[in-house]
């Protein structure tokens, strides 16, 4: 029984799932070499110093850092709703729906890494502004917004309900 619930939310489960690891991960090359980043960051800082401030180092550093936790944050908060919208009494083609948009939410802490990989060499404002941070911004929070809309009009309104005879 279980099985064929799994299968159901599956897509936004692997998603889910591959941005708890993309965050565990960059955790574990923290851990092993913290120095490659700040390397890749004084680097870039160097080569291109006409857009930094005495800021960037630092601000550029909490980028990454920031990838890291949401991606852990996003994708542990994440795995719950798709769990709750496993076991809720949504129609299946719902519960897919909805673990699919939920799913795509742990693309917005790739809006951190590209921050993080393009500032070093454009600065902070254009890296900030730039369409792929942007379409991880937007993809991720769009994604978590609607599956979690979904999700909670079948909770508290009761809507997507499998038909129930009786």
């Amino acid at each position: 029984m279980m099985t064929r619930e799994i299968q159901v939310v599956r897509v936004g489960l692997g998603l889910v799932l591959l941005g708890l690891m993309f965050g565990v991960g960059m955790g574990i090359l923290f851990g092993m070499n913290e120095d490659l980043y700040k390397g890749y960051i004084k680097q870039g800082i160097e080569a291109n110093p006409a857009v930094h401030d005495a800021k960037s180092a630092d601000k550029i550093w909490r980028y990454a850092q920031r990838a890291h936790f949401h991606a852990t944050g996003i994708a542990a908060f994440s795995l719950g709703l798709i769990i709750l919208t496993m076991l809720s009494g949504m129609k299946s083609r719902y519960k897919k729906v909805s673990a699919m948009f939920l799913g795509l939410s742990s693309l917005y802490p790739l809006s951190w890494l590209t921050m993080f990989l393009l500032a070093p060499s454009i600065g902070r404002g254009p890296a900030h502004e730039h369409f792929l941070t942007e379409i991880f911004v937007y993809t991720g929070v769009g994604g978590l917004l609607i599956g979690g809309a979904l999700l909670c009009g079948n909770l508290f309104l009761g809507s997507f309900r499998e038909e129930t005879s009786l």
